[in-house]
């Protein structure tokens, strides 16, 4: 395990805490917490063996909230001196005093055990900042330029995205801890056309994003070489494949495409901010509200989803939340039957027959000049004990689609009517794959999706997905989340011409 980066443990983040958290203290509010945080982010971008675009930065700066009169205050502020602390402090409280005459109902927090002096750091190898620029910018020259010198591409992009992410809590119950975490996010694609009949197209890569380092690209995790090969006749195969006839088909669905479909039509459905309704202005609702849980049918019987904040290289894993709660594991689908939600600590307290009357763990600021607001976990579909790999599952289908990697995608603002597209899809005829297909859409409800599940694949087929750029929020924020499934069997789902539905024709 690594250590907490030696320039972030250097910045004097216990005296400032110290000086926020009395100043609040004295002046009377019933709940008080110090944030210290430094993000750094790194991007690269290749076109065609050159580089298109390569910088780094640095977000560092502290944060107090506070529960005063009933009412939530914040302030940030960029200074690391104990004056602009206590000011923070100060400038909190009194925006809860002007927020407290607004606010209806008192904001009270779930109680949470002390977590003192804690200190946790996610798993990962190598700190992508560690690396050389000119080693990274190598091997993303080197992926491109072999991807271009295959006469199928036209052209090729390689991208990597990393986050280093440091945090310090403390708050007035005596919880103080220190985390560290690493993410790293590549992508390549490859464009191509076919122009006698006019077709242009591209393919990306499906390794997901992770919770690991600069290790992910060379090879742990992933086998991205492997990956890189096979695209240029993917490619091909993609520009020449026919048109799909819209209908109703059995599919297949790989965990490359079935994580964003988990995180759209029950990650965002079953946070619990959105099924009361507090996102109703901006992000929407829910249709999974909290007067069906233990009743509403989700989906199947062989449905089984959990909220998790500790799964190993997730992008929502932690060691404690931004309100100074413990990472946990919880169910929120069982036996296909609504059972849980995604909460924080004031929604807890509200709420004492979710969890235990106890938070998740699904507090998170992205940065510190933001609040903390409830954010999603690592949703999962949980795979089946003995369950039949992905080429088991084709051979259940005589006539359907086997749909792989993430493209587009469409959902209504109470997450029950959607359709999602994928990087490829393959004709399945009689139980095994007979080529790939073009202009694939696959569109459902919720339930009604979820309900046509007939078979979910072994832990062997299971794959954790995710997405680097979750939005929510005003003033919006962004989250890194991951969603781990198996492959899954779903029978008869509407298939759409994407072609034909845009007016264009098939």
């Amino acid at each position: 395990m690594h250590e907490i980066d030696a320039g972030f443990a250097a910045l004097p983040s216990r005296r400032l805490a110290l000086a926020a958290l009395d100043r609040a203290r004295a002046l009377g509010v019933s709940h008080a917490d110090f944030r210290l945080e430094r993000i750094r982010t790194m991007g690269l971008q290749v076109r065609d063996g050159q580089v298109a675009g390569a910088g780094e930065s640095e977000t560092l700066g502290l944060a107090v909230r506070v529960v005063h009169r009933g009412a939530w205050g914040f302030a940030s502020g960029v200074v690391l001196e104990v004056e602009e602390a206590e000011r923070l402090a100060e400038s909190a409280v009194r925006t809860a005093e002007v927020a407290s005459v607004m606010t209806s109902r008192a904001v009270e927090l779930a109680p949470e055990p002390v977590h003192a002096d804690a200190t946790w750091v996610s798993t990962y190898d190598v700190d992508p900042f560690a690396v050389p620029l000119a080693e990274r910018v190598g091997l993303l020259e080197d992926w491109t330029r072999r991807l271009l010198a295959d006469p199928r591409v036209d052209h090729a992009q390689a991208s990597v995205a990393a986050v280093l992410e440091n945090k310090f809590y403390a708050d007035l119950e005596g919880t103080v801890t220190t985390q560290q975490r690493v993410r790293t996010n590549p992508q390549v694609v490859v464009h191509g056309s076919d122009v006698g009949r006019g077709v242009f197209d591209s393919m990306r890569t499906i390794g997901a994003p992770t919770g690991r380092g600069w290790e992910y690209l060379t090879g742990t995790g992933h086998d991205w070489d492997a990956e890189l090969a096979e695209l240029p006749a993917l490619l091909d195969e993609k520009l020449h494949a026919p048109s799909v006839e819209a209908g109703r088909y059995d599919l297949v669905v790989d965990p490359s495409n079935l994580w964003l479909t988990i995180h759209e039509s029950i990650g965002h459905a079953t946070e619990l901010d959105r099924a009361l309704g507090y996102e109703a202005n901006y992000a929407g609702t829910s249709f999974a509200t909290l007067d069906q849980l233990g009743n509403l049918r989700y989906g199947s019987d062989l449905m089984h989803v959990t909220g998790d904040r500790t799964v190993e290289h997730g992008l929502a894993t932690i060691g404690y939340d931004d309100e100074g709660v413990a990472g946990q594991s919880w169910d929120i689908v069982e036996n296909g039957t609504l059972v849980g939600y995604q909460l924080d600590r004031s929604m807890a307290h509200l709420h004492p027959e979710l969890n235990d009357g106890r938070s998740n763990g699904c507090a998170y600021a992205d940065s510190p000049g933001h609040i903390p607001i409830q954010r999603m976990a690592n949703v999962s579909l949980q795979p089946a004990a003995g369950g039949p790999d992905t080429d088991g599952l084709i051979s259940q289908v005589e006539r359907g689609i086997y749909v792989v990697g993430d493209k587009s995608w469409s959902i209504d603002m109470q997450r029950f009517n959607f359709q999602f597209t994928g990087q490829r899809f393959y004709a399945i005829r009689d139980g095994a794959l007979a080529g790939q297909l073009r202009d694939v859409a696959y569109q459902a409800t919720t339930t009604d999706f979820w309900g046509s599940m007939a078979a979910v694949g072994g832990p062997q087929t299971w794959v954790l997905g995710g997405a680097f750029n979750c939005g929510k929020a005003q003033p919006g924020q962004v989250a890194a989340v991951s969603h781990g499934c198996p492959s899954a069997l779903f029978r008869d789902v509407n298939i759409l011409n994407t072609t034909a539905e845009s007016g264009k024709g098939a």
